[in-house]
């Protein structure tokens, strides 16, 4: 990784933002916040700099990654065109936690796209993801190529020292405060005839589809890759196991409080019990905190984790999303 120990600088300081893009414009790599959750990312035109994601991470050369752009516009430097439905979505929730998938400019991001004849497209909210991206166009960077700044399959970030905690001191981390969101990013496939929901996220289906005027389908052997679909992710070191809030209770009930390496995130389960740590009944709220609750039991040292499973209902359906996916490791 290039550069020596920097670790944490507050995205607010003097030259921060400037730091970070020479960083990224000499093909290093630099952690951002996002509204979602912090990224570890490279220069997107550069696959030597995308590489080093990869090798960092340990992620599969095979998994694409999305790609963080200032706008439409900026879009278009990576997209063959831009189809109705990707169009909706942009005009819609852009700059936002939505992700579209695009057929890719020849070319164009091809590291970052594993390959693919396809690209994952975003433009982040965050104000000091808009700042970076800002200045890196002044340095003639299109986007930034930023999957989550954690190791590969494991608990995102949404802190500064979160990512610091993954990496190391090496690695240059832009603090911008706690993610407002928690979760990434839902990604819909707009390369197709029909749009795809391939991850959902704090976008709700219902939202989605209000903004495509038509109904979301669901991923078949045809869809392309995406980040995060993946059957194992989000996991914590502990194992993580899902159950019922009857489940939850009868076991609560025949468990001694005493017991050590055991740690409990519920709803309804008596809040009083020294294992439980209380689950917001608002999906947002979970999503906001869901990564952070993992992360503070692992380190406690726990071993295993017993979460609740939230309501199958719409509005809950990022976090049960992440939930599956960290009781699959």
């Amino acid at each position: 990784m290039k550069g020596g120990p920097v670790a944490i600088v507050s995205a607010s300081g003097s030259g921060a933002i400037e730091q970070a893009a020479a960083r990224l414009a000499a093909g290093g790599l630099v952690a951002v916040p996002t509204e979602t959750v912090y990224g570890l990312a490279a220069r997107a035109d550069d696959d030597g700099a995308v590489a080093q994601i990869f090798a960092t991470k340990g992620r599969p050369a095979d998994h694409p990654l999305i790609v963080h752009v200032l706008g439409r516009d900026e879009a278009l430097a990576f997209a063959t065109g831009l189809n109705d439905a990707a169009e909706r979505l942009i005009a819609a929730f852009w700059p936002g936690p939505v992700t579209v998938i695009v057929r890719r400019a020849p070319g164009r991001a091809a590291a970052a796209a594993a390959g693919l004849p396809t690209l994952a497209l975003r433009c982040p909210r965050h104000a000091v993801a808009r700042s970076l991206l800002m200045r890196c166009a002044q340095e003639g960077i299109a986007g930034l190529a930023a999957p989550s700044a954690n190791r590969f399959g494991r608990v995102s970030p949404t802190t500064a020292a979160h990512a610091s905690d993954e990496f190391g001191p090496e690695l240059l981390v832009l603090d911008g405060g706690a993610c407002e969101l928690g979760i990434e990013s839902a990604i819909v496939d707009c390369s197709g005839a029909a749009p795809v929901l391939l991850r959902p996220g704090v976008v709700t289906r219902e939202q989605l589809e209000q903004a495509l005027g038509g109904p979301l389908h669901d991923p078949d052997e045809h869809s392309p890759a995406a980040p995060g679909t993946l059957e194992s992710h989000y996991a914590p070191r502990a194992t993580l196991r899902l159950m019922s809030s009857q489940e939850m209770r009868d076991a609560l009930q025949v468990l001694p409080a005493t017991i050590t390496g055991l740690a409990v995130y519920s709803r309804t389960a008596p809040r009083r019990h020294p294992l439980v740590q209380v689950m917001p009944d608002d999906p947002r709220a979970v999503a906001r905190e869901l990564f952070a609750v993992l992360r503070a039991f692992d380190a406690k040292g726990v071993k295993l984790i017993w979460v609740e499973r939230p309501p199958d209902t719409p509005d809950w359906e990022g976090v049960n999303d992440r939930l599956q996916r960290a009781a699959a490791h």
